[in-house]
Parts: C-alpha cells; structure tokens; sequence
C-alpha cells in the first residue's frame, strides 16, 4: 500500500477540525481531514445549531402566546413537533452541507472513515472501501467528545434520551426529569417547559448553571421558577427504575434522605468524556487525563508533530475555542507566528430562556485569587430598549480590579445576552480599563446601554439607576 502524503493532517472534521484544515490550506499546506460521521461535527449536526433551532421555535411560541401584550391578537395557537424538529434537522444539514463545500474550496483532500495512529506521522484510516493510509510531519487531533453516561442512567431512547435523542424526540414529553443543570441541561429543559411539559431539573451542585457567577444563577433560577421549572439543588440521582410503556421511577437523594418521584422522560446530560479511544495514542506516549489529551498553551501533545484542539484537549468544552485552536495550530504548523489561546478570554453563552452569558472572573473566583475588587450591576428594568421589547428581566454585572482597573469579569443574564457579551470580550482582549469602557459612547436605544451602565455602576457613577 502506497501511503498518501501531506503537509498536515486533521483527524476530526468539527468547528476544531475543519477550521484549522481551511486555515492550513489558506497558508499554502497540502490538507487532508479525516472524518468518520459527519463534516461539521457535533457541533453543527447534533450540537451546538440544531439546539438553537430548537430553542427558537420555542421562543416564538412563547412570543405568540404573549400576543396580547404588543398589542396583537393570535389565536389558536399550537406547535407541529415533528415540523420543529425538521425545521432544526434542515438547518443543521444546510451549514454541514456548508462545511463540504468550503473544505472542497479550499481544495481539502476528505477522506470518510475511522482513524487511529499506528506511528508517528501515519494516520491509518478504515474506509468503506478498505484500509488508506496517509502520512505527514504534522497532525491535529480534532475528535471532540460525546455524552457522559453514569451506571444506571445510560440513555436507551425510550424512556432516558441522551441529547440525541432530545433533539429528535418521538414524543413530547409529559414529565420531565433533566439530570444536569449545565448548558446542556438547562436549554433542553427551557425547550421543553417552553412547549408544555412539566419539568424538574436535578443538579448534583448547590446551584443551577454551576460554573456561572452565583449572583447570575440565582436570577437565571429565579426565572426558571417563575416559568414553572422544578429545580432541585445538591441533589442526586441515585437510580432509574425503567417501566417500558409506562414511564420512570427516580430515586432521588439529598441531604434529608432518599425519595422518589414518577417521570415520563429523562433526559441525561451530565457532562462530557473526550473521544480517545481505538485512536493508538497510549502507544505513542501521548498522555490522557479523564478521557482528554494534556497539551500545552500551543495544544501540543509532546509527541514531535501532533497537536490536539477542541472538546478532545479539555475546558473550556466550546466550539468558539476549538476553532481558534485550530487557526493556531495551523498557523503554528506553516511557521508563522501563532497566539496561545487564553481560556480565560473566552465567552461561555447558555442560549436558555432567559440567555445567560460570561466572561473571565466571577466575583468570587476574582476575591479567591486575592483581587481587591470593584462591582457593578444594572438591570434590565432599567433600559428603555428592554421595556420597549417587553424583556424587563434581567441583569448585567461587571468586576474590576480596585486597583489597576482591569475588567477581570463580565456576567449577563437576559434577552439576547449571548450578543451582547463580545463587547466585553473585546475590551478584555484590548486590555482596557474602566476608563475605557466609561469614555466609549454606546448607541441609543440599545441593549447595549446596560453594559455601560454597569461599568458605571462599578465606580459610583451609574446614571439610570
């Protein structure tokens, strides 16, 4: 057998994978990717876009339902489930469709199939054809991760949907129990509850949305509350009793003791191992570290040529981060000079209803590290765009060192937040100070105002409130 070679390799053809063979095949490099599912990965097949489809049919619904309140009449109002489902089936196959046709562009070699490391430099790949072997100096991992699945709550896609099967549901669930208040959990919590069903969520920590600032999950809790969600905190879910055609028996456990509660779905959605597997890494000397690759700040393995991006090289677990490590690493592989990617610049965004969005610091993570800090906050309430939209619940929250001025933190929850947070992503990146973000003009009406008002807020000086 005649290997195929190349400059660079990409082993994953997710938001990680496919990006970082575009960005090489800008750069000059022969590129080939290596994919076993579907081009554009998880993320735009079973991730990140078919859920924001899902999540949008419900926020029109939940608009349509408040017609009266704008001024408009509907009546009549229902959802086709299959219709919402379709629509979010099309969307994902349209931008996966996308991802061949950019790769193909970038004159990228694709090769279908599954791929594993029998040496340094050989990428072996079982196609449907047979065996094709392909060589090069440099590779990238880009395999991305799939759902954790805890002994006794393995999904069956009847009765426990993993999020797969959430996003294909053949049914609309009754009563739903949601194990994981992470963003995984709580949008498929907020999709459904929107449509109807009675919904519990169960989080094994002391609040929902765990790794947000405390203050912003309270709020977020608060909504979802007043919304109808049951939220059970520092509660675990001990065992499933399956009862085909009939429904779920939890045996839930807290810090009162053990008690159970009658459910007709459940989804699990408890986090994330890497896919490592079957790829020969063990036997190179690549360390892994439950289930993910350990890199350093230029995502290499410390075997010579290979390099891992994305959900595979560990947290933040975001697409947004696995396609900047991507460009890096391409860039890095063609000699120019490549930019560490910084976890802490990187926006996290949970599209529930209301939008949470983060970046840097929270407010005790800022004190733990020894920050002598300065914090702002202004709701919702408070800004003519958000009455104007009937959006008046909500809050965004800023903290600065006391010292030098530095936003170590920006924290939002509300309408349309997700949008908004890449202003204070840019400042943190440009380095600005309070002195920044106080001179810059904001437009007005917009939400936007809010984020001015809180830096205002942080230094004594908001104007609104």
């Amino acid at each position: 057998m005649v290997a195929k070679s190349f400059d660079m390799i990409v082993i994953g053809a997710g938001p990680g994978g496919y990006v970082a063979a575009i960005r090489g095949a800008q750069l000059g490099l022969n590129v080939a990717v290596v994919e076993r599912e579907h081009l554009g990965g998880i993320c735009l097949n079973w991730g990140c876009i078919p859920t924001k489809a899902l999540l949008r049919s419900a926020e029109v619904f939940h608009l349509m339902h408040r017609a009266k309140e704008f001024g408009l009449k509907a009546e009549g109002i229902g959802y086709d489930l299959d219709a919402v489902v379709a629509r979010s089936r099309g969307v994902a196959k349209q931008l996966s469709g996308g991802v061949a046709h950019l790769l193909k562009k970038n004159k990228v070699t694709v090769v279908m199939g599954e791929a594993s490391l029998p040496r340094p430099g050989l990428v072996s790949v079982k196609t449907e054809k047979g065996v094709e072997e392909l060589t090069a100096k440099a590779i990238i991992l880009a395999t991305g991760a799939r759902a954790r699945s805890l002994p006794g709550l393995e999904a069956d896609g009847d009765l426990v949907w993993s999020y797969k099967h959430a996003l294909m549901p053949k049914r609309m669930p009754k009563k739903l129990l949601v194990i994981g208040s992470g963003a995984i959990g709580i949008e498929f919590a907020s999709f459904f509850n929107t449509l109807g069903a009675e919904t519990t969520v169960v989080e094994v920590m002391d609040r929902v949305l765990p790794v947000e600032d405390a203050e912003i999950s309270a709020f977020a809790k608060k909504t979802f509350v007043k919304q109808g969600m049951k939220i059970l905190e520092k509660t675990t879910v001990k065992t499933l009793e399956r009862k085909p055609g009939v429904g779920v028996t939890a045996h839930l456990e807290d810090a009162k003791g053990t008690t159970t509660a009658e459910f007709d779905t459940v989804i699990s959605a408890v986090g994330i191992v890497g896919n490592v597997e079957n790829l020969g890494l063990e036997a190179l000397g690549v360390k892994i570290d439950r289930s993910h690759v350990v890199v350093d700040e230029f995502c290499r393995t410390g075997v010579p040529g290979l390099y891992a991006i994305g959900d595979i090289a560990g947290a933040p677990w975001l697409a947004h981060k696995a396609s900047h490590e991507g460009v890096m690493v391409a860039e890095l592989i063609a000699g120019l000079h490549a930019h560490p990617v910084k976890p802490g610049a990187i926006a996290g965004c949970t599209y529930c209803h209301p939008q949470v969005a983060s970046v840097g610091l929270t407010e005790e993570k800022a004190k733990a590290a020894g920050y002598e800090i300065r914090v702002g906050r202004f709701p919702f309430v408070g800004n003519g765009k958000a009455i104007a939209l009937g959006e008046p619940e909500g809050l965004v929250k800023t903290v600065f060192d006391a010292k030098t001025g530095e936003l170590l933190g920006a924290h939002m929850v509300g309408a349309e937040v997700t949008e908004l947070i890449q202003g204070y992503v840019i400042g943190r990146a440009l380095e600005t100070t309070e002195e920044d973000l106080i001179e810059t003009v904001f437009p007005h009406p917009t939400l936007s105002e809010m984020m001015h008002e809180a830096v205002l807020d942080a230094y004594g000086r908001a104007i609104h409130m």
